[in-house]
């Protein structure tokens, strides 16, 4: 109604209490979703356009009823939503194992894509929720699953923001290398005052051994500063070292070392990433603990997901982060000291 009288248009609908008629015939209504039956649900078989606003709340049961009842040639069904859970009706349907059929479209739209966002306090808003609340940020603003908190790894301990990285830093220079549908990912830290800096990344799918040289480069200093690596590719190391003059080698492994690595990024006071490492925060948000999908259990077990730039980060600080392991007399106190 606030529309059609801003732009003049009051003469071409009748807007009545539970219905628009519009120019044409045409006819809009509005219902709830959560109280129809076979028989209610009916009365939208001659609809051209259905459009579900907060379809993260419909139910399995209403999604079934409504598909088959938009049957018109050409009908289609909309639905708007800030994701809650993959487990969601709607989101499965558009998102899901099945999701790859021609006849859906699904668009992830955040702030990013609004051309408007800049005015107001909005911006403000979100860059405060990003360093003081990253734990809800990624629902908010960007579009992720609400997380149970418990099980994410690195609560509490990560902001983003913006600073000034010192010249005379030690840095550390990770790369973690793709796989089929894996990333390449590359980042580069440093440590100051007890905390670890994050102040840029490179990377992406699909990079050919022949890109990556032009993909590290993207990080100053990529060709002054030693590298570590995941070593289950020898040979791009050797290609990159002997061909292109990286000072790159193999970061250690061992059993356990992904724990290990997480302890030790945990025992810096803080992470900082810096804005433009959104990859990098992106994971930071999402790295977690599995969870049991029964008793929503927070299990002692890292989920092998989000979690390629992480893996850069650890191969970078190789030597900062050490094998607790080959320790052979430690107590439960010890175990927590990196």
């Amino acid at each position: 109604m606030d529309k059609i009288s801003k732009f003049n248009l009051n003469s071409l609908f009748d807007v009545q209490d539970q219905l628009i008629k519009t120019p044409g015939g045409g006819l809009i209504i509005f219902q709830g979703m959560q109280n129809h039956t076979a028989d209610s649900i009916k009365s939208l078989e001659g609809f051209d356009r259905a459009w579900i606003e907060e379809a993260q709340s419909i139910s399995a049961y209403s999604w079934r009823m409504l598909r088959p009842t938009m049957r018109k040639a050409g009908s289609e069904i909309w639905a708007s939503w800030n994701p809650a859970s993959p487990d969601d009706p709607i989101d499965d349907f558009f998102r899901g194992s099945g999701s790859d059929r021609p006849d859906l479209i699904s668009v992830r739209a955040n702030w990013s894509d609004n051309p408007w966002f800049r005015s107001g306090t909005l911006p403000t808003e979100r860059i405060e929720d990003q360093r003081a609340r990253p734990d809800e940020y990624g629902h908010i603003w960007e579009g992720d699953y609400v997380s149970i908190t418990d099980a994410i790894i690195f609560r509490n301990r990560v902001s983003v923001e913006d600073f000034k990285t010192p010249d005379d830093m030690r840095f550390y220079y990770g790369v973690d290398w793709g796989f089929a549908k894996d990333p390449t990912a590359a980042v580069r830290c440093f440590v100051s005052d007890g905390c670890l800096y994050v102040d840029h990344e490179a990377g992406g799918v699909g990079i050919e051994l022949d890109d990556t040289p032009a993909v590290l480069s993207q990080i100053p200093g990529a060709l002054d500063w030693p590298w570590k690596a995941d070593g289950a590719r020898p040979e791009t190391i050797s290609f990159l070292a002997n061909r292109f003059g990286f000072r790159i080698s193999a970061a250690k492994k061992w059993p356990g070392s992904v724990e290990d690595g997480v302890a030790r990024l945990k025992s810096f006071k803080r992470i900082i990433v810096h804005p433009r490492c959104k990859r990098v925060a992106e994971e930071f948000r999402k790295y977690s603990y599995k969870v049991d999908k029964r008793t929503e259990e927070v299990l002692p077990v890292i989920a092998d997901a989000w979690n390629h730039w992480i893996d850069a980060l650890r191969y970078a600080l190789d030597g900062v982060i050490q094998n607790r392991r080959t320790v052979p007399v430690f107590s439960s106190a010890d175990n927590d000291q990196i």
